[in-house]
């Protein structure tokens, strides 16, 4: 009797790790987690926004892609107070997602026996393991529950690794050792909560492109990245292209607002509500003799004011 409740916690582990949760979702997982996106998808599952869209999106400010997110009811996607290694750089790509927790031996064994058995590389810790699975126009974050001693989650070698896969850089709610190294890092940016000489210690990765926490904001994988030194915006991919048209058309009519008030053709209680038919129809012509390149094709243009009233 005594043999077999021994035995029994025995057989419950070799269970358990016979149907293990994998280190990432499978590829049907991710799909279904972002089931709203309909278009192309990379090999893991994740949702692939265009190159052109992700380049019109470096132009759209914070606050008009949050205001955008927020009329969705999309009111946690933000993240601000960063320390970054170019301030005056932005970034945009496709996310993928990793997540430290605290290490604890017992858990630490079983990701690295599932890693193996996944093919993962068992060379190095485990914090190379999602450099290992980034593409091109990929955004590296992760959610290092803020630990800055010990908790920096890459170096300058990690760091060069980073920008040859992705040619982007990282955001991470934790911290970096090496940043002089990583500052020679010709197109590499960081967005970190901190920095510290130490090694990484005490800290383990529990699962790559999985939801994760990212101070105020929950970040799935997939979605797209707006970085710039006021904050970050993690945008649901099936949002970014409504998002960027939205943001490009009111960055226009502010244009044209404020060349008017310069003017002193209307009055700032004129442009700050409900524009006139006499207004829209202004805004309209002068749209039609933009001096620049508009942002956007004048056939997405024409079909997004077509369903506004303006």
């Amino acid at each position: 009797m005594l043999k077999k409740t021994m035995l029994l916690p025995a057989l419950l582990f070799v269970s358990f790790l016979s149907n293990a949760q994998p280190i990432s979702p499978t590829v049907d997982q991710i799909k279904a987690l972002t089931a709203n996106w309909k278009g192309e998808r990379s090999a893991d599952g994740r949702p692939k926004v265009s190159d052109a869209i992700l380049a019109r999106l470096k132009n759209i400010s914070i606050e008009e892609a949050w205001g955008v997110l927020r009329n969705k009811g999309y009111q946690n996607q933000y993240e601000g107070d960063w320390q970054l290694i170019h301030p005056d750089s932005s970034m945009t790509g496709r996310v993928v997602t990793a997540q430290y927790v605290p290490l604890r031996p017992d858990f630490q064994d079983y990701i690295k026996e599932t890693g193996k058995k996944e093919g993962r590389n068992p060379a190095g810790g485990t914090n190379s393991w999602p450099i290992d699975v980034l593409t091109n126009g990929d955004v590296y974050v992760a959610d290092g529950y803020g630990k800055i001693a010990d908790g920096t989650l890459i170096g300058d070698n990690l760091g060069n690794s980073i920008y040859a896969k992705s040619k982007r850089g990282t955001i991470f709610y934790g911290s970096v050792r090496d940043v002089e190294g990583l500052s020679e890092i010709k197109g590499y940016n960081a967005w970190i909560k901190g920095s510290d000489p130490s090694y990484i210690q005490q800290m383990m990765l529990s699962g790559i492109n999985v939801p994760i926490r990212i101070g105020r904001a929950i970040v799935l994988p997939g979605d797209v990245v707006l970085a710039k030194k006021y904050g970050t915006i993690f945008i649901p991919a099936h949002l970014v292209e409504e998002l960027v048209l939205t943001s490009e058309v009111t960055a226009l009519r502010d244009e044209f607002g404020h060349q008017r008030l310069r003017e002193g053709k209307y009055t700032p209680g004129e442009i700050d509500t409900k524009w006139t038919d006499a207004i829209s129809k202004d805004f309209l012509k002068w749209v039609n003799s933009y001096p620049g390149r508009l942002p956007m094709s004048k056939k997405e243009l024409d079909d997004y004011l077509k369903e506004r009233n303006y």
